[in-house]
C-alpha cells in the first residue's frame, strides 16, 4: 500500500505498440535512452527548453543506476509499468518499494540521484528548463518552490498519468511538437501544484497496516471513515489527513481500489457473472460496479475481462511465461515498503 500498491496498474495501464517500426534516434518524437536520464539533443541544435526521452529496462536482476540533474533543469519521471524501485542519495533513501504505473518522480536542478531497479521497469522523462517554467520561485513565495519540488514521489497523479498515455499511446507517430506541447502542460502543471497550507504527517506504518488488513478481511461490506479511524486509534479528521499522505488516496478511494483489484482476480480467474461479481466485491448494483471499474481502469468490466484473456492466450502461444496487466498483484501491505 504506498499509495497505489495493490491497485498498481488498475487507473493507469500504458501499452505501446508490440511490432513499432524502428525509427531513426534522431525523428523519434522521444527517444530511448542508451544510459539512465541521458537525454541527446540533435546534433548542432540549440539546447531545448523541454527534451523527453524513455528508459525501458527488461532485465529482471538487480540494475544499480546513477545520475545527476543539471543545474538548469529539473527532472520529471512518469513510470509506466509496475516496477520495484529504491531511490537514494547518499544514505537518504527517497522511496523503497513497489512504485505503481503512473508514479510521477519530481528532481530539483544540480541534485544527484542514485536509483536500484529489482525488476523490468519503463520510465517516461522529462528535462525541464528552471528558468522557463520554474523561474526564481522563493520558499513559501508561490504554489511551487525549488524545496518543495524536490525529491517529490506522487504515487496518485491522474493528469500527469493521462498526459504520459496521451503521448506514448501515439508511439513513433508522435511528432516532436506534440511531444513537447505535452511536456509544457506537464511543467506548468507541477509549477502550479497545489501545497498543503500546512505539514500533516503521514500516518505511522504501524496504524496504517492495522487499517490494510481491515480493509483487506472487511472490503466486501460496507466501512465507514468511523470504523477506519476507530481502527487507526484516531480521530476521523486527523486519521483522513494522514491516511492520504501515507498513501495518496482518501480513505474512500483506496477501498474502491480494493474492491475493483478482487473483482480483476474473479473476472481473470474465473466465469463468474458481471452480476456476482459486483456483489461479491461489495458492489450493490452491477451498474455501480461497472462505472467505477471503467473510471478506474479504462474498461468496462466485460472489455477488461476479454482483453486480459487475449494476452493470457497470446503469452501462451509465443512460448512466454503470462506476466501481463491482467494480473492483479498480490495482497502485499505498503507499510511493508514505508
Amino acid at each position: 500500500m504506498l499509495n497505489d500498491m495493490q491497485a498498481a496498474g488498475a487507473g493507469l495501464t500504458y501499452q505501446s505498440s508490440r511490432r513499432e517500426p524502428d525509427a531513426p534516434r534522431e525523428t523519434r518524437a522521444f527517444p530511448l535512452e542508451r544510459r539512465w536520464r541521458q537525454s541527446h539533443q540533435r546534433a548542432g541544435s540549440a539546447p531545448e527548453d523541454i527534451t523527453i526521452s524513455r528508459w525501458i529496462c527488461a532485465q529482471a536482476g538487480i540494475r544499480h543506476e546513477e545520475a545527476t540533474t543539471p543545474a538548469d533543469r529539473y527532472f520529471f519521471a512518469i513510470a509506466l509499468k509496475t516496477t520495484r524501485v529504491k531511490l537514494t542519495r547518499g544514505r537518504h533513501t527517497i522511496f523503497d518499494g513497489v512504485m505503481p504505473a503512473g508514479t510521477l518522480y519530481i528532481g530539483a536542478p544540480s541534485q544527484q540521484l542514485s536509483a536500484q531497479f529489482y525488476a523490468s521497469c519503463d520510465f517516461l522523462h522529462f528535462h525541464v528548463s528552471a528558468d522557463s517554467y520554474f523561474p526564481a520561485l522563493r520558499p513559501g513565495a508561490g504554489p511551487a518552490s525549488a524545496e518543495s519540488l524536490n525529491d517529490l514521489v506522487l504515487l496518485r497523479d491522474p493528469f500527469a498519468g493521462q498526459l504520459a498515455k496521451a503521448l506514448t499511446e501515439r508511439g513513433h507517430s508522435a511528432d516532436r511538437e506534440f511531444a513537447r506541447c505535452i511536456g509544457q502542460t506537464l511543467a506548468m502543471h507541477l509549477a502550479r501544484r497545489e501545497l498543503p497550507h500546512a505539514k500533516v504527517n503521514a500516518l505511522p506504518k504501524w496504524r496504517l497496516r492495522r487499517v490494510e488488513e481491515y480493509v483487506a478481511t472487511h472490503f466486501d461490506h460496507c466501512i465507514s471513515l468511523s470504523e477506519l479511524a476507530k481502527v487507526a486509534g484516531l480521530s476521523r479528521m486527523h486519521f483522513a489527513a494522514q491516511f492520504r499522505v501515507a498513501t495518496g488516496y482518501r480513505p474512500r478511494e483506496y477501498l474502491l481500489h480494493q474492491r475493483i483489484e478482487r473483482a480483476k482476480s474473479l473476472l481473470s480467474n474465473s466465469e463468474t457473472a458481471l452480476a456476482e461479481v459486483a456483489l461479491t466485491v461489495g458492489f450493490c448494483t452491477q451498474a455501480h460496479f461497472s462505472t467505477v471499474f471503467k473510471r478506474i481502469t479504462g474498461d468496462t468490466p466485460a472489455r477488461w475481462r476479454c482483453a486480459s484473456r487475449n494476452a493470457l492466450a497470446s503469452s501462451r502461444l509465443a512460448g512466454v511465461d503470462p506476466i501481463s496487466t491482467s494480473k492483479t498483484m498480490p495482497c502485499v501491505l505498503l507499510a511493508d515498503f514505508l
